[in-house]
């Protein structure tokens, strides 16, 4: 089985080169067939050649120059990737390197599913490092956006779900969302296809700062779905 790890990135300069060799290290250790595929979103802070100047055994950088957002990063690595599962992760390693051994292992564990996403709502140390408040805005957050999109997941906005090679094609193919509702539009599809989707228990290893402002994204977030909801309902597949 490959396995392609996906690494959207918009101006990541300062962490990318760690991640980078930390990521090939572990590929090298623990996979026999693998690549690693990082998407450079419009960066202008040179993340892209800093990663290629490490000339790393099976890693690829692609791109494009403007800034389209991350759903357009990870969109465009999937469906560059040729893996037989396919994931991806932030650039900061949020979740760490052995969370890519545990979505191996669940596939293996889980032939027929499609998708294998992770949630720090099933792992007890799943929001270790939070703050009280910011775990308490994190949960209530995905809580609105699950019962708008009209899902049951544990935890949509985990920044680590991977997919089948066929199950990328089909969903990524038919995905238009650049911004950070491009999870919940992936979501949408695999549903409507009727795909098999399984959690796995995540914790936060790197703590970064949040991008997400709470208040502005949720209702952005909750516009995103409606009308995503709207064109997936009309659309056949």
């Amino acid at each position: 089985m490959k396995i392609s790890v996906c690494i959207p990135m918009y101006n990541e300069n300062r962490v990318i080169a760690a991640t980078a060799k930390t990521l090939s290290e572990y590929m090298q250790a623990n996979f026999e067939d693998y690549e690693i595929v990082f998407c450079s979103d419009g960066s202008k802070d040179g993340c892209d050649e800093t990663v290629r100047a490490l000339n790393l055994p099976n890693v690829r950088v692609i791109g494009y120059e403007k800034n389209q957002g991350k759903g357009c990063a990870v969109r465009t690595a999937m469906l560059a990737a040729t893996g037989d599962v396919r994931m991806f992760t932030d650039a900061d390693l949020a979740y760490g390197v052995d969370v890519i051994k545990q979505v191996a292992d669940a596939f293996e564990a889980n032939p027929d599913a499609d998708l294998v996403i992770g949630s720090r709502n099933l792992d007890k140390a799943g929001y270790a490092g939070y703050t009280l408040l910011r775990k308490i805005m994190s949960k209530v957050y995905i809580k609105v956006l699950c019962i708008a999109g009209g899902f049951k997941l544990s935890d949509s906005q985990c920044g680590c779900k991977a997919f089948t090679g066929e199950a990328t094609e089909r969903i990524f193919s038919r995905c238009e969302v650049n911004s950070f509702a491009f999870d919940f539009e992936a979501i949408l599809w695999a549903i409507k296809m009727k795909m098999k989707i399984v959690e796995i228990p995540v914790h936060v290893i790197n703590h970064g700062e949040s991008k997400v402002r709470i208040v502005r994204d949720t209702l952005k977030m909750l516009s995103d779905l409606r009308k995503m909801k709207k064109r997936i309902r009309k659309t056949p597949v």
